[in-house]
């Protein structure tokens, strides 16, 4: 901005441009309206621009045309000049401020966020998810930037946010911040780690995204800089920024503010003293006139008259308060200014009237003594120097100098309280002789300087003294004496007067003031700090006047007239005069400006240019003002226009310039625009109804018009024209005018129907709860609205029925907008899919009943679910933007508590409106189809954890939907899976399964990065066997799938009937079911089935195991088969599945899930002890064929004696150890089969313990029957390869010492000891075989 006080020579050739500029078009050439303003700067009057009407060639054709043209110009040149008087006001306010001051407790704005900015951000956010930057983070923080770049940047809402220009960077990390909250809240913890460290750090990630590129330093910068421009702005930036508001050109600005003096502090106070005594006359004409607003009743005309004055005087003690000098104490507490006589308190006239002793001045004085010349009788060696003095006050002394080079440079400083000091400077020199005893005196000059006197250095000439020979001695110096604040003016007039100064005679004046409504016109001798004689020029007014004859001395008159009283003053010449004028005039407060009359340039000396340059610079601006016609504007009488109309104009353009700044304001108004606006109002009587009335309605206006204001600020200037309305005195006000209620009443209609409009479309008004508070704050301001009066609340019922009409409404309004997006979303979605298909339906032009035919059921039941998933977005997003209207910011419930009740209703509506859609996608599905059931786990999930939504009208809706749909699922999956059991076991090869899925193929497995996993599809083939299951619905992946596929030795009937149950159970347990009543039922009816078809796997399998062994073989060739240890594996998952499929907390199910228990024990056992029995017939039949060597029988003589003949011969093998061998194979193969393939530890032990016992049993048996007989030598040899085999093979596989070596075993062992002993000393011996441990027996063996 250009400085206002810049150069004449530059803004006078600005002018002198513009002027040639308007001067240059001729006849025949069109200007057009637009550039003729532009050019000519708005200064040259209409008349001026009609009378160079251009030609035309048709004028009947143009005549309208030019008509239009002319109106619109004169329209422009209207509001142009409405401007320009506009800015002068406003300058005026600007420049000297009494009552207002620029407020610095307001909030600041934030930065606002731009079309091209939000896209940038856009762009910022998708090079990060795509992984196009280097910052470092986690999948739980990029799923979040995920979820927010997607709900939130790319949401319609945020655009017309944006658009509104409601939108800040603050805004986008508040949202991202509490978008956040409950993800980290959900972490798992880390120690080490506290969630307030993971969000700071998510923050500050955060920060850097949104950043980008852009240094910090430089964004810091800046934003520091529109902080301070937001908050206090000087004299320069407002009155540039009022420039903008109302269009006034740089060098329109320049003569305004130089003419109007801005910079004269004196003028302005002149001014306002001017204005408040215009108003009080102004009061008086409506009194006596009659001429009154219309008021809602006839008592407030006296009472508007009483407003007007008190609000002057309030003015006036505001102007007296400021500050005016250090010199003057004096004030006039109670003095009402004006000619008005009629307030003026009479009775103080005396107790105000000024004394002499109240005028008090203080001067400073700067005294530089440079040099002295013409000293020639003094040596150049002897010294010299001077002194200076202020009569009264203390004596200085320069340094000492040659007389050679007299010179110095001194600076003495002094203050007095004389206005016309006496200045003495005394040259000295040095004393040569012996007995002098002061130094001599050469010369002396005595000056009387006044605040007008030259600054600059001067020669004076000293008077001498007697011991000076040179005759023309002179010193150069310099006085300054600087001009207190409260001294106007000053200067030597002649003055005679009736009361004061009754001789005309020249004397020396000063204007003082003493406080900003008293001034003095005071006359002083030399040396006197007291004024000989004053003038209080109270009630005085000021006027060039004519030579007065009979009055010898002075040239230019002028007089101050009071009624009996007048005062005539005379100056030397016409420049003194006019700026004495100027300075009472604005001393007296009068009306009339005094205007120097042209004649009397001529009492100036020789030629009108010398007498041009002889006027004041003030004259020379306020010519030029006049030149280019802005004198209209600068003279015009404040009190003549009306403030209320230019206020409006003001006000409104202000809010357009503020709305399209760079701050996000919601319509609140920037610290200096509140503090010119204040100024404005309160300097020219400006109604605060009136004000906030028209700040009401425009702001109605640009809300309507898209831009988002601020309710709070709608409340306040609504709470204040309500109060004012109703008699409640917000201003002090108590006249209340017809135009100003009915307007109120009108903006309040206005008002309640956009509030209502606002909370129908709160998630589009206050998206993602932005503006903070706005809902909150919209709500009260509607309360307030909805009063009658001030004082009586509104009943709450009232209120809430309102809301919930505008909910209702709401909730029709956001399904339709969600379905419509949805539409989109989906056509969108089939063109990315089937792009050809989309572009033939295109050019087919299907009618809509065509294409609904076209719809299948599961292409409307996704269509429903991709519903339902909006519809939870939607409902989430109110619970968690848009429910702080029940809550206080410290979490307290507040006076909206029953906004939550209202709120549960809106989403009940808005639920039915969805559930309308719904029952329609069901009632099209096929009743064998089960995909519905993920549509019920969606909506139950959402509603089972919402407190208000649970058990709700919907979610009891949703249930009675279902609840046939679950029962009649549940009884089918019954019926399947006993008909697979009973299927399966008649069929069972009981070979084991490698794993679930290869005998499963068409089962597709849970998609994990899905909510909703697609319905497992189990009518397979298991076993070679052809199963017929229906579809089993959605479930989440059971806890045990794994587990299932590391094993390979179950049943495959087994195998398909647990998953079966335990994906059944996972299903109605993932369920959820919300009411408890049936969910119990549920519960208890899969135990109860699970139960039974766990029993009857159970005796299904004991009974094929008994049958298994029944058929296999008795001798050592049996082997344990892989179905054997399968059913035994069966009873193990048996087991463990009772103990998750059946175990429950209630009486009655848990006994029966441990008879459950008992049977699968019994089982077991009975298992265990079917396989022992069949281990011990093995051996027996091992022992039946060594019983043949039995002492004593036919058979064992008969082969003794042929292996005795025999081997003499030939090498006989040793008979009876394949026997040996082979039951050491069967065991330890029986052993090794076991161990591998049975998974229960438990059961092998204890198999492996019965087992040992039988057979060591059997062993004892056998031999305790042959106690009298000799053991045959073949008998022993296999029996000792059999025992100790047996004891070193179950010691290897586990079974304790204690049982190892019980009683049976060492009897046997005694007695295999004694016939090894007996039978070495026989002829052959045992052939290296013992019951003694030895290696090297084994390891032939082996």
């Amino acid at each position: 901005m250009l400085d206002p006080s810049s150069s004449e020579e530059e803004s006078d050739g600005i002018v002198e441009e513009e002027s040639k500029e308007v001067m240059a078009p001729q006849a025949g050439s069109r200007i057009s309206p637009s550039r003729t303003s532009e050019s000519s700067g708005g200064l040259a009057p209409s008349s001026s621009r009609s009378s160079a009407r251009p030609t035309s060639p048709s004028p009947s054709a143009a005549s309208e045309q030019e008509k239009e043209d002319l109106g619109k110009m004169q329209r422009e040149e209207e509001d142009r000049k409405k401007k320009l008087q506009l800015y002068v006001f406003v300058m005026r306010c600007v420049a000297y401020p009494f009552n207002a001051k620029q407020p610095t407790d307001m909030a600041r704005r934030q930065q606002k966020i731009t079309k091209q900015q939000l896209q940038q951000t856009k762009d910022r956010f998708q090079a990060f998810l795509n992984g196009d930057t280097q910052i470092v983070a986690d999948e739980a923080f990029i799923n979040a930037v995920q979820s927010y770049y997607e709900v939130f940047l790319k949401s319609d809402r945020v655009a017309k946010m944006v658009q509104s220009g409601g939108f800040s960077a603050n805004d986008c990390r508040e949202v991202f911040k509490r978008h956040i909250e409950k993800r980290v809240r959900s972490l798992p913890e880390i120690d080490g780690l506290s969630k307030e460290t993971v969000l700071s750090s998510w923050m500050a990630k955060f920060d850097t995204i949104y950043r980008g590129d852009e240094d910090p330093r430089k964004a810091q910068q800046r934003m520091t800089a529109s902080a301070a421009s937001e908050l206090i702005l000087s004299k320069d930036q407002l009155y540039e920024m009022f420039q903008n508001i109302l269009g006034i050109k740089k060098f329109e600005h320049q003569l305004l503010y130089q003419a109007c003096q801005l910079d004269n502090l004196d003028e302005q106070a002149a001014q306002i003293r001017r204005e408040l005594d215009g108003r009080l006359q102004m009061a008086d004409q409506i009194a006596r006139g009659g001429k009154f607003p219309k008021f809602v009743s006839k008592e407030m005309e006296a009472m508007y008259i009483e407003e007007l004055k008190a609000s002057v005087n309030q003015l006036m003690a505001n102007l007296e308060s400021m500050p005016v000098s250090k010199g003057g104490e004096f004030k006039l507490q109670k003095l009402k200014r004006g000619h008005n006589t009629s307030i003026i308190d009479m009775g103080q006239e005396d107790e105000n009237t000024l004394s002499k002793s109240d005028v008090v001045l203080s001067f400073t004085l700067e005294v530089v003594i440079m040099e002295v010349q013409g000293l020639k009788s003094l040596a150049p060696n002897r010294i010299v120097y001077c002194t200076m003095e202020v009569e009264g006050g203390e004596k200085l002394q320069t340094d000492q100098a040659e007389a050679s080079k007299p010179t110095w440079g001194t600076q003495g400083d002094f203050t007095t309280t004389h206005p016309l000091p006496g200045v003495k400077v005394k040259l000295f020199t040095e004393s040569t002789g012996v007995l002098a005893l002061e130094d001599k005196e050469l010369g002396r000059v005595v000056l009387h300087p006044t605040p007008n006197s030259p600054k600059t250095s001067e020669l004076h000439k000293m008077a001498l003294t007697k011991a000076c020979p040179d005759h023309d001695l002179k010193i150069k110096l310099a006085i300054r004496m600087d001009k207190p604040q409260n001294m106007k003016h000053s200067g030597y007039l002649w003055a005679f007067g009736k009361n004061v100064w009754k001789r005309w005679k020249k004397r020396f004046f000063v204007l003082v003031q003493v406080s900003q409504y008293t001034f003095a016109m005071c006359s002083y001798r030399e040396k006197k700090s007291e004024p000989q004689e004053l003038l209080q020029l109270d009630g005085y007014t000021v006027d060039y006047t004519d030579p007065q004859p009979g009055l010898d001395g002075g040239r230019a008159f002028f007089n101050a007239v009071k009624e009996g009283d007048t005062v005539i003053y005379a100056s030397d010449d016409e420049q003194d005069r006019i700026l004495w004028v100027q300075a009472m005039y604005r001393a007296t407060g009068q009306s009339h400006k005094p205007v120097p009359p042209t004649q009397v340039q001529k009492l100036n000396s020789k030629g009108g240019a010398s007498a041009q340059m002889d006027a004041p610079i003030s004259q020379f601006y306020a010519d030029r003002a006049q030149k280019h016609g802005m004198d209209e504007f600068i003279s015009a009488n404040p009190c003549s226009f009306d403030h209320a109309s230019l206020f409006e104009m003001v006000q409104r353009l202000t809010l357009d310039h503020r709305l399209n700044d760079t701050f996000c304001c919601l319509g609140w108004f920037s610290p200096g625009q509140v503090f010119v606006l204040d100024e404005y109002c309160a300097r020219n009587g400006v109604r605060g109804c009136h004000r906030h009335l028209c700040y009401l309605r425009d702001l109605l206006e640009r809300s309507d018009n898209g831009n988002m204001i601020d309710p709070t600020l709608l409340h306040y200037s609504f709470a204040f024209c309500a109060s004012h309305v109703h008699g409640n005195r917000p201003d002090g006000l108590s006249t209340v005018k017809v135009d100003e209620k009915e307007r109120f009443e009108e903006i309040k209609e206005r008002l309640r129907v956009i509030l209502e409009n606002q909370i129908v479309h709160f998630r589009y008004c206050f998206p993602f709860g932005r503006p903070e508070g706005a809902l909150k704050a919209t709500l009260s301001l509607l309360e307030r609205v909805l009063m009658k009066d001030i004082v009586t609340p509104v009943p709450q019922e009232e209120v809430k029925g309102v809301i919930r009409k505008c909910l209702e409404q709401a909730a029709q309004l956001n399904y339709t907008r969600i379905t419509e997006y949805a539409k989109v979303e989906g056509k969108k979605r089939e063109m990315y899919e089937h792009p050809v298909f989309c572009l033939a339906s295109q050019v087919m032009d299907l009618t809509i009943q065509n294409a609904g035919r076209l719809v299948t059921p599961a292409k409307k039941l996704e269509e429903t679910i991709r519903l339902a998933e909006l519809v939870i977005e939607v409902l989430q997003q109110n619970q968690e933007h848009h429910a702080e209207a029940a809550v206080t910011s410290s979490g307290d419930q507040s006076a909206f508590a029953w906004w939550t009740d209202l709120m549960v209703e809106h989403a009940e509506n808005f639920l039915a409106l969805y559930g309308v859609d719904m029952d329609a996608a069901l009632e099209i599905q096929s009743p064998e189809s089960w995909d519905s059931f993920p549509l019920f786990q969606l909506l139950n999930d959402f509603l089972r954890n919402d407190y208000h939504l649970c058990n709700g009208k919907f979610h009891k809706h949703l249930q009675d939907l279902y609840a046939p749909l679950v029962v009649r699922y549940v009884d089918l999956m019954e019926s399947s899976i006993a008909q697979s059991i009973q299927k399966g076991f008649d069929r069972e090869s009981w070979e084991p399964v490698k794993s679930l899925t290869s005998n499963l193929p068409n089962v597709n497995l849970p998609n994990v990065n899905l909510q909703i996993p697609k319905v497992p599809n189990l009518p397979v083939p298991v076993a070679g066997l052809s199963v017929n299951l229906p579809q089993m619905p959605s479930f989440s992946t059971p806890s045990w799938m794994p587990a299932i596929y590391d094993s390979d030795n179950g049943s495959g009937t087994t195998e398909d009937l647990f998953w079966k149950l335990d994906a059944l159970q996972t299903f109605i347990r993932d369920l959820h079911w919300p009411e408890e009543e049936f969910a119990k039922h549920l519960e208890s009816r899969m135990q109860l089935m699970s139960s039974d078809m766990i029993e009857n796997c159970v005796k299904r399998t004991r009974m094929a195991f008994e049958s298994k062994l029944a058929k296999a073989s008795r001798s050592t060739d049996f082997r344990i088969s892989p179905s054997i240890c399968t059913m035994y594996n069966v009873m193990v998952d048996a087991k463990d599945q009772s103990a998750k499929l059946c175990a429950m907390e209630m009486g009655q199910e848990k006994q029966y899930h441990t008879q459950i228990d008992e049977l699968i024990e019994e089982s077991v056992k009975d298992m265990i002890a079917l396989l022992v029995a069949k281990f011990v017939v093995i051996l027996e039949s091992v022992l039946a064929k060594i019983s043949r060597y039995d002492e004593g029988t036919l058979f064992s003589s008969f082969m003794s004696f042929t292996v005795k003949a025999a081997s003499k011969y030939v090498d006989v093998p040793k008979p009876g150890m394949d026997v040996a061998d082979g039951y050491v194979t069967f065991v330890r193969h029986s052993q090794d089969m076991l161990r591998d393939k049975v998974n229960e530890e438990v059961y092998i032990e204890r198999l492996f313990d019965q087992w040992y016992t039988a057979t060591m049993n059997l062993l004892g048996t056998w031999l305790t029957e042959r106690m009298d007989q000799q053991l045959h030598v073949y008998q022993l040899k296999i029996l000792i390869r059999i025992v100790k085999k047996k004891y070193r093979d179950f010691r290897l596989q586990g079974v304790l010492d204690s049982t190892l070596n019980s009683k049976m075993y060492d009897t046997v062992r005694n007695r295999l000891t004694l016939e090894e002993a007996t039978a070495s000393v026989r002829e052959g011996g045992m052939q290296g075989i013992s019951m003694k441990d030895s290696d090297e027996e084994d390891e032939d063996d082996d």
